[in-house]
């Protein structure tokens, strides 16, 4: 069972984890389970530093422990949206965390592709390479699910990503999110439906939404996308928990019946500019 949780997120760490812990009391009862976190669910829309101090903070290994015991407590597999994480002394990693039901960091992910962009709301700017350091590794990982491919938000408009990942066996993808209401009404449904008719594979973007105050406004709806691009749960404007149960054997069957894969012309590989 792959289940998403969409949050509406604020600067405020410890409530923002406590809003996750309630909404795992309304788990489904079937296991194994992976629970989708969106991007930034423990802190979102403070001060522009905020996520720096907080990844330079022994606070951050605190919320660390609460997830693995979150993880432990559920017995699911937790895919932690994105975390502050420490990079050096000006910046920190953008760092989705893959939690097994035994509480152990199974992977992690850092966001390679950057929110530097100009968006007509009440932000404007983005700039989030300021205290940001972008990942320079793709990550797909085994799991009771099927391969996961991991990325976070943006990542999600660069198509060769999701094509090196297809490459190492992915089979479901993961995109937590807070896209803007702006970029999201216009494109959020098309991206997500794209890399998964391209890649024949399940998308599942844990998205954050609303009014999270200091002029930040998301967009919602997160998604389960089937390998078919055929949107198989969504969770409008409203918090909440969506899920379903994904069938490997589809995937396998899409991609026989259409071995896009062995078709190809063309094979992605990571620019070295880091």
């Amino acid at each position: 069972m792959i289940v998403c949780l969409q949050m509406c997120s604020g600067p405020d760490v410890v409530q923002n984890l406590q809003n996750l812990k309630k909404a795992c009391e309304d788990l489904p009862a079937t296991r194994p389970l992976l629970l989708c976190l969106p991007e930034s669910f423990v802190c979102f829309a403070g001060a522009p530093d905020a996520n720096l101090k907080l990844a330079h903070s022994e606070q951050i290994d605190a919320v660390l422990d609460e997830l693995a015991a979150l993880s432990i407590k559920y017995d699911i597999w937790l895919a932690a949206g994105t975390l502050p994480l420490k990079a050096n002394d000006n910046k920190h990693y953008a760092a989705s965390l893959l939690f097994n039901a035994q509480g152990e960091i199974v992977a992690q992910y850092n966001k390679m592709h950057l929110f530097d962009v100009l968006v007509a709301d009440q932000t404007g700017c983005y700039q989030e390479s300021t205290y940001t350091q972008a990942g320079e590794q793709v990550c797909v990982v085994d799991s009771p699910f099927g391969k996961l491919g991991l990325s976070v938000c943006y990542d999600i408009r660069f198509a060769a990503l999701y094509s090196k990942m297809r490459q190492l066996g992915a089979e479901i993808i993961l995109v937590p999110s807070a896209f803007t209401q702006v970029t999201g009404a216009a494109h959020w449904h098309a991206l997500l439906k794209a890399r998964a008719i391209e890649q024949q594979c399940y998308v599942v973007a844990a998205a954050q939404v609303g009014d999270h105050g200091n002029n930040r406004h998301t967009y919602g709806h997160s998604l389960i996308v089937s390998p078919w691009g055929e949107v198989l749960a969504e969770q409008k404007t409203q918090c909440g928990l969506i899920s379903y149960q994904a069938d490997l054997a589809l995937v396998a069957q899409i991609r026989a019946k259409m071995p896009i894969i062995s078709h190809t012309k063309f094979t992605c590989e990571l620019k070295n500019e880091f």
